[in-house]
């Protein structure tokens, strides 16, 4: 018995169940049994295998010893660079010094293969995609010269990493009952891959902070997202806040009623990150729409700092994020700050 996935769109709470539902119980990861549930970080108020340029087949396995079936990866649609205004226009300036992502990998890791599609619109026209879709494509158009890989969270297989510098999104949560360590948990192939990359810092991993109004790491509904508990404190983790809107110095933002925030555990506020996510421009709300921005602005400043190590161009967004542009700024609320592109982008190198 597979465990209901929480998906939550346009303004309608929704419940999915998906056979490859993620599993988690305190000794191991599998496929198919009624452990836990994987949610996917579209606002509840709100509406191993890669692809590049052409659709690729995956396999799909619900156990050792079962069935395998097999997926589509949609192939990242070809975006125009054209700073939309949900953008902060950091993005513009960053575009017009000639810092668009090039030299850089970003990995979606993301449903690309359910039949779960929602609406919205980047500035690109309504459109009706998987979660995976829109992930990628907001980062491909926060950094539009960045390589875009997809990788469907539903292999478990390991993350793969491309020459270079390499970012990997990470829209979704692991929930289980709470209670356990996660040196209790035996992580499946695809999160024992990033977070070892996260460990180590060999790639910036961009994770979204949750949607449960909760600080990082807490417990809602008797439930914790261990996938979060597993980053904090790592080398080259971001959590990452959603903001209302974009902040300014003369009209302040503040955290988004769902976003989750970064509480009192100074190894994660010195790790979280705020964006601005105006679900009023795009129709899409959500932490799962705050970490590709983050994505992308580490795929842009990587293109300026060219010999920088993920966890240079980590530590490069956390410490030069801004404060005077939020709302009674609070650390164990916004963490670090909203992130800066200019900020980020300003010295002629960094250590």
């Amino acid at each position: 018995m597979s465990r209901l996935t929480r998906l939550e769109v346009q303004n309608r709470p929704s419940w999915f169940l998906f056979d490859w539902s993620k599993s988690m119980s305190a000794n191991h990861w599998k496929f198919g049994l009624a452990a836990a549930a994987l949610a996917i970080f579209s606002a509840p108020i709100a509406s191993a295998q890669e692809a590049l340029d052409a659709d690729q087949t995956a396999a799909l396995c619900h156990g050792a010893g079962s069935i395998c079936v097999s997926a589509t990866i949609p192939a990242a649609p070809t975006t125009q660079a054209t700073v939309q205004s949900w953008m902060s226009p950091e993005v513009g300036a960053a575009w017009a010094a000639g810092y668009k992502g090039s030299g850089v990998t970003i990995t979606i890791v993301d449903d690309f293969s359910s039949t779960s599609r929602f609406s919205g619109n980047f500035g690109l026209g309504t459109q009706n995609q998987r979660h995976g879709e829109w992930t990628r494509q907001e980062a491909s158009m926060v950094a539009p010269l960045a390589a875009i890989r997809s990788k469907d969270f539903s292999t478990g297989s390991s993350v793969a990493l491309a020459a270079g510098l390499n970012v990997l999104n990470l829209s979704y949560g692991m929930y289980a009952r709470a209670g356990y360590s996660t040196s209790q948990i035996g992580w499946a192939p695809e999160e024992a891959s990033i977070i070892s990359y996260a460990t180590k810092g060999s790639a910036v991993v961009s994770k979204a902070a949750g949607n449960d109004a909760v600080a990082v790491g807490g417990i809602k509904n008797g439930q914790q997202d261990y996938l979060n508990l597993a980053l904090v404190g790592k080398a080259s983790a971001i959590f990452v806040g959603a903001l209302s809107t974009n902040g300014t110095t003369t009209s302040k933002a503040q955290l988004a009623s769902y976003s989750n925030y970064a509480g009192s555990n100074p190894l994660v506020q010195s790790h979280f990150l705020v964006v601005g996510v105006t679900g009023s421009k795009t129709g899409l709300y959500g932490t799962s729409f705050a970490a590709p921005i983050i994505s992308g602005y580490a795929a842009i400043v990587g293109s300026k700092f060219t010999t920088a190590t993920p966890t240079q161009i980590t530590n490069q967004l956390l410490n030069t994020a801004r404060t005077d542009t939020l709302l009674n700024y609070n650390a164990s609320v916004y963490g670090k700050g909203e992130a800066s592109l200019s900020r980020a982008l300003a010295p002629a190198s960094i250590r």
